[in-house]
């Protein structure tokens, strides 16, 4: 890519994850757990990508900022219909959770979707990596490895350099 190209992309796609961070700060302002329903939560942040069923009745319901975003996010809303939890999971306290031998649905079901997946040949190691930051500013990158049989194998973050050229 021509490294004018590769700076309007760069800038495009800070733009964007900024407009969705400003829209979420926005909708999160304007729920509170125990009084916000269902309702609420869907209209200020459309159809989950993926609704995870609790043991009491509850559901979780994911709502994923990858790959623009640095966040996800889980929403609990109680089987009675309201809202008790909202909770950014991409944090460092989530990433310590992360522990070789869980599979690829126990890491989802922590962190939500990943920003991107890559098999490497020969090895057919899989790389799931999420976006965060570090503070306000350090981009970040945190990497699950799964083997073959689709279980952890290490995971750790790295800081988000640019690649140059």
């Amino acid at each position: 890519m021509h490294p004018l190209l590769r700076k309007v992309s760069v800038v495009a796609t800070c733009l964007l994850g900024f407009a969705l961070a400003g829209c979420d700060m926005q909708s999160i302002s304007e729920l509170q757990p125990g009084i916000s329903t269902e309702a609420d939560v869907r209209a200020r942040f459309g159809e989950p990508a993926r609704i995870w069923p609790e043991a009491d009745g509850a559901s979780t319901f994911e709502y994923n900022r990858q790959p623009e975003g640095h966040v996800n996010y889980m929403i609990t809303i109680a089987a009675g219909g309201t809202m008790t939890a909202l909770t950014q999971v991409l944090t460092p306290e989530n990433f310590a959770r992360v522990q070789p031998g869980m599979d690829q649905q126990a890491v989802r079901r922590l962190l939500g979707q990943p920003a991107r997946k890559v098999t490497y040949d020969p090895s057919r190691e899989t790389d799931w990596d999420w976006k965060w930051l570090d503070g306000p500013t350090r981009a970040m990158i945190f990497t699950a490895t799964f083997g073959t049989d689709g279980k952890l194998r290490r995971a750790g973050s790295r800081e988000d350099v640019p690649q140059g050229g």
